[in-house]
């Protein structure tokens, strides 16, 4: 396989930045650079954040969906958001310290949940539930 160039940095950034709430934008970069379906963008300090996770922490449903029909790489908090119970019960209870793992701009798994409105609702107790058990464990 050909080594491919690196995205131009400043194209990642827009990228992500409508990311957040600019389906259109979205959909107009990824068909100028499919490439971009994957690229992060480091905010600074290690907070690093692709257009998926964008999409999740600001609820938007529209656009993360889009983005995994055109192979996004699903993580769990894009999972919370979209309200996948069975991949967010599976994956803490196999790793249950990702609980604490904190999503871009050090946004929190409930957070996720609470972005996903109904959708995301049996996520949302799970994790409260979930966050309780462990608070009555350590006392």
């Amino acid at each position: 396989m050909e080594k491919q160039s690196p995205l131009e940095l400043t194209l990642v950034q827009e990228f992500v930045g409508k990311s957040h709430a600019d389906l259109d934008g979205v959909r107009e970069l990824l068909a100028r650079e499919p490439a971009l379906v994957n690229s992060a963008w480091d905010w600074g300090g290690g907070d690093w954040e692709t257009g998926l996770g964008a999409a999740a922490h600001m609820g938007r449903r529209d656009i993360a969906e889009f983005l995994l029909k055109h192979g996004a790489r699903l993580d769990l908090f894009a999972a919370t958001m979209l309200g996948n119970l069975e991949i967010v019960r599976a994956t803490l209870e196999t790793y249950p310290a990702a609980i604490h793992i904190p999503g871009p701009h050090g946004i929190p798994l409930l957070v996720h949940a609470q972005a996903g409105g109904n959708q995301a609702l049996q996520v949302y107790e799970y994790l409260k539930d979930l966050s309780s058990q462990k608070a009555e464990a350590r006392t």
